[in-house]
């Protein structure tokens, strides 16, 4: 009879497995980050790619480099946008100041008048508040874009990364084909089929609803009348890349500018009620129709990987943790042995099997009606 390890020291190895590794990526965040951005991305712009390369004849470099341009330029246009932004609002900061100032006067007035809290005893814990809160923005925006401007620095391997990848495709294909066994290749090959279906529609799903909710946010600003509407709206929407909780917390910073440098407490009341409609029109429009259910992860699966991926890697971890989720969901599914962790990992099953019905159902009733 063989003898079995011991429970203890299987869970030792475990545990330093895990420190470990994360240790590992946490040291060499740099280089990993770029890299698994570079995989998302490429996923993003193959179907671009794939277009170029069939439909309009592009040699396969020069749809790379057009596809990789564009998605940088794209995205280069919406970082200028918030950095002019955030300097008109850095150098405003004295004036914002003392506006917030001057409505926590009125405040402390209509407290003092009410509950017979003097203004004194108000100003010595609110003021202090307000004054940190301010210069707490300030050094924020600094340090945000000062690390910005260093990041930059390291993601100029993204752009190379994503070409490569674009490149080499059907090599790195044909290598994961020839590294597993010979009759695991159905698998494997049903694995990537899925990965490469999934990933680029719920990556794109996610940027054009940032995208919407960019251009709701900041018309629904400027009507409500929040100053820097642009910049608050372009913050708000990128938090909703944080699902369930995202579009609230993003609805908190404009919320709290409007509250205490608005000419009316009106005005925060008016940025609540806009988020409320967005976040109904983002909860039952534009995400179930955009992105949909491709990932069809737990929510609190969702959630915890969230934590962890912004505690690893920070915004970057937030954003990368749910496809790469996705992506070893699909592999779990097609394993005898993970199959209960891809159950773990998923949403509710039944649900999204009468999801799927009932869009096969609506797809067979517009053809048959265009037939008539």
């Amino acid at each position: 009879m063989l003898n079995r390890t011991p429970r203890i020291v299987t869970l030792t190895f475990f545990l330093l497995f895990m420190i470990l590794f994360f240790y590992g990526i946490i040291v060499a965040k740099s280089f990993l980050s770029a890299l698994v951005l570079g995989v998302i991305f490429s996923y993003l712009i193959y179907p671009l790619v794939n277009f170029l390369e069939l439909k309009a004849r592009f040699p396969r470099i020069l749809a790379n480099l057009v596809s990789i341009i564009l998605l940088i330029g794209i995205l280069s246009f919406g970082i200028f946008i918030m950095y002019k932004n955030i300097g008109i609002i850095t150098a405003d900061m004295p004036g914002l100041i003392a506006k917030a100032h001057n409505n926590i006067d009125q405040l402390g007035a209509f407290v003092e008048s009410n509950f017979g809290v003097t203004v004194e005893s108000q100003n010595k814990v609110i003021k202090d508040e307000i004054n940190n809160l301010f210069n707490f923005s300030s050094n924020f925006t600094k340090s945000v874009f000062k690390g910005t401007t260093s990041t930059i620095f390291t993601m100029g391997l993204l752009p190379v990364f994503m070409f490569y990848m674009l490149y080499y495709r059907e090599k790195f294909y044909k290598f994961i084909i020839m590294v597993v066994p010979a009759d695991k290749e159905d698998t494997a090959r049903n694995i990537m089929k899925k990965i490469s279906a999934v990933t680029p529609r719920y990556v794109g799903g996610v940027f054009t609803v940032v995208l919407i909710l960019t251009v709701l946010n900041s018309f629904g600003l400027w009507i409500v009348g929040v100053k820097y509407a642009i910049l608050f709206g372009i913050i708000s929407a990128l938090f909703n890349l944080i699902p369930y909780f995202g579009t609230w917390i993003g609805a908190s910073i404009p919320f709290l500018f409007a509250l205490l440098t608005g000419d009316s407490p009106n005005l925060a009341l008016g940025v609540i009620l806009l988020f409320v409609i967005i976040q109904f029109l983002e909860n039952n429009v534009l995400t179930p129709n955009i992105t949909g259910s491709y990932v069809n992860l737990n929510p609190l699966i969702t959630i915890l990987l969230i934590i962890i991926g912004g505690t690893v890697w920070g915004i970057i971890g937030m954003f990368v943790a749910v496809p790469i989720a996705a992506m070893f969901k699909i592999a779990f599914e097609n394993s005898k042995t993970m199959k209960p962790y891809a159950f773990l990992m998923g949403a509710d099953t039944e649900r999204r099997k009468k999801a799927v019905w009932r869009q096969k159902l609506i797809l067979k009733s517009k053809r048959t009606i265009r037939k008539l």
